[in-house]
C-alpha cells in the first residue's frame, strides 16, 4: 500500500492536513486517514466540542495570545511556534471558507478574556469541521478514511526518515508505505496508564468530556519515542471543565457559575467565582474541583439568573437544574447538609457590597469580609426558587505531548526534525499552567495546513 501522505487521526488537525495536502499536491494525491473509531464516532474531540475560535472581527488571533503564552510558559513555551500560529490564522479561515465549512463570528454577551472582543465557531460546532472536511476527503479519487484502524508503529529507513506506518484494522495488520506521515491523534486523556504516571494515581479516574476521547491514548508519544522524538508541554497539567454529573451529554459544561456560588461537599465556598470572566477561570475551577475538592462541587443560585440574557445558553447540560423554594430543601435534594449550606449562603449575602451587577463587564460588585472573596458579580441569593447543579471535572485534553516546530515537523531530543514526520493539534505539547481558551481547535486546523504544505513541498 503506497501513499503520498498517511494521516494518523481524523479530527480537525488530521482532516485539515489531508484536505490541504490535496490542495497543495493535487487532487490525485494518494492519502490515507487513520481513524481508531467507527465512521459514526469519527472526529475525536473535535466532533463534540463547540470549537470556539479566539479571534477578532477581522480574522486575527487574539493579539494577547503570544504575551499570555510567554507569561504562562515562563520561558518554556515555543514563541516562534506561537507567532507562526498567529500569522497563519487568517489563511486558516480562508481554508475553511474555501472548503465550505460553515462558521459564524459573534460579539460575546459577557465579560471575556479575549482582547479581540468576540468569538467565532463552526455551525453547529466541531461536528461541522469533521463532516465537511471528511466529505472532501471522500470525494478525492485516491484518498480514503480507514475506520477502526490504529497506528501500531512508524517505519523508518537507515537514515532515520519515516517511510510508513504499520497499522492494525479490521483485516489485521498491514504496512502503509508513505512519503510523509502526519500525526494528529490527540493527547493521552484516554490512556489510564499515562494519566496515572503524569497526574498521579487519581489521574486515571478523570472522566472524559466526550465518549470518543477514550481513543486518545498517547499514540503520538508511543510512536515517536523509538525514533528519538522529544516532548514538550506540561505533562502534569490538563485542560478540564466543570460538567453536570447527571448528564451523559458530551461537553455538558456549566459556565454560568460567576452568577451564583460554588460549594464543596461540606456546603462551603472554596473558589472566587467572580475572580475573572468564566472563559478565564473555568479551567482553574475544573482543576480545583479535581485536585482539592474530591471531584465534587455544586453551583447554587437564584432561578432568576436563568432569565438574564444568554445565561441559560451557557448552561450546556441537557438536564434541568435541581430546584427548591428554600435553600434548606435545595440542600437536601442535592445531598448537602441543609444547615451548612444555609449558613454559607447567609454569610455570602451579608458580605455583598453596594453596587449594580453588570454581566458584560468586570463590574466590581464584590464581597468583603469572607474567604474566599467574590470579586465581581456578587449577586444576592435571597429570593426563591433556588437552583443547583452538581458538578465534577471532566478531562478535555492533556498539555504534554510530542515536540514540533513552527513548520509542524516532529523534533528529536537534539532539536533536529525527524524527516518525513509532521504533527498537528493536541498531540503536540504547547501549553503550560493554563490553557488560553478558544485556541486549541484553531491551532489544530492551522498546523494541519502547515504540515500539509511542508510535506507537499518536500515530496
Amino acid at each position: 500500500m503506497q501513499y503520498d501522505l498517511v494521516v494518523i487521526g481524523c479530527g480537525a488537525g488530521g482532516l485539515a492536513g489531508a484536505v490541504s495536502y490535496a490542495e497543495e499536491a493535487g487532487p490525485d494525491a494518494r492519502i490515507a486517514v487513520l481513524e481508531r473509531a467507527s465512521r459514526e464516532e469519527r472526529g475525536g474531540a473535535t466532533r463534540w466540542t463547540s470549537s470556539w475560535f479566539r479571534i477578532t472581527a477581522d480574522r486575527q488571533l487574539d493579539p494577547a495570545f503570544i504575551g499570555m503564552m510567554e507569561r504562562l510558559g515562563e520561558g518554556k513555551a515555543d514563541l516562534d511556534y506561537c507567532r507562526t500560529y498567529a500569522g497563519e490564522v487568517p489563511a486558516t479561515f480562508d481554508f475553511l471558507d474555501r472548503n465550505a465549512v460553515p462558521w459564524v463570528y459573534f460579539e460575546q454577551p459577557f465579560a471575556n478574556r479575549n482582547t479581540g472582543g468576540g468569538l467565532a465557531m463552526p455551525v453547529p460546532g466541531g461536528v461541522a469541521i469533521v463532516d465537511t472536511l471528511a466529505a472532501k476527503v471522500d470525494d478525492l479519487p485516491n484518498a480514503a478514511i480507514l475506520y477502526e484502524t490504529a497506528a501500531v508503529r512508524l517505519e523508518a529507513d537507515a537514515s532515520g526518515r519515516v517511510t510508513g506506518v504499520q497499522v492494525r484494522g479490521p483485516g489485521g495488520e498491514q504496512l502503509l508505505h508513505a512519503r510523509a506521515v502526519l500525526i494528529a491523534c490527540g493527547g493521552f486523556e484516554g490512556a489510564p496508564d499515562m494519566l496515572a504516571d503524569h497526574l498521579g494515581p487519581r489521574g486515571a479516574e478523570l472522566p472524559v468530556i466526550a465518549p470518543t476521547l477514550v481513543n486518545n491514548r498517547g499514540d503520538g508519544i508511543r510512536l515517536t519515542r523509538p525514533l528519538g522524538g522529544a516532548v514538550a508541554g506540561q505533562f502534569d497539567m490538563f485542560h478540564g471543565e466543570p460538567v453536570d454529573t447527571r448528564s451523559a451529554k458530551p461537553d455538558a459544561v456549566i459556565y454560568g457559575y460567576p452568577f451564583g456560588i460554588l460549594v464543596n461537599r461540606h456546603g462551603q465556598r472554596f473558589f472566587d467565582e467572580g475572580q475573572d470572566s468564566f472563559d478565564a477561570t473555568f479551567e482553574r475551577l475544573g482543576y480545583e474541583i479535581w485536585a482539592n475538592q474530591e471531584q465534587q462541587a455544586w453551583f447554587i443560585g437564584e432561578k432568576a439568573i436563568l432569565d438574564w440574557p444568554h445565561v441559560a445558553d451557557i448552561m450546556l447540560t441537557d438536564q434541568p437544574p435541581v430546584e427548591a423554594e428554600t435553600i434548606e430543601v435545595l440542600a437536601d435534594k442535592l445531598g448537602l447538609a441543609p444547615q451548612a449550606l444555609a449558613a454559607t449562603v447567609a454569610a455570602y449575602n451579608a458580605a455583598i457590597q453596594p453596587g449594580e451587577t453588570d454581566r458584560t463587564i468586570r463590574d466590581r460588585k464584590r464581597t468583603e469580609g469572607i474567604t474566599p472573596p467574590k470579586s465581581n458579580w456578587a449577586t444576592p441569593i435571597r429570593q426563591g426558587p433556588f437552583i443547583g447543579y452538581p458538578l465534577t471535572t471532566a478531562i478535555t485534553f492533556t498539555f504534554g505531548g510530542i515536540s514540533s516546530d513552527a513548520r509542524a515537523r516532529v523534533l528529536r531530543e537534539d532539536g533536529s526534525p525527524i524527516p518525513g514526520l509532521y504533527a498537528a493539534g493536541e498531540v503536540t505539547g504547547l501549553y503550560y499552567r493554563e490553557y488560553p481558551a478558544g485556541t486549541s481547535v484553531l491551532r489544530a486546523l492551522t498546523f494541519g495546513r502547515i504540515a500539509a504544505r511542508e510535506a507537499a513541498a518536500e515530496g
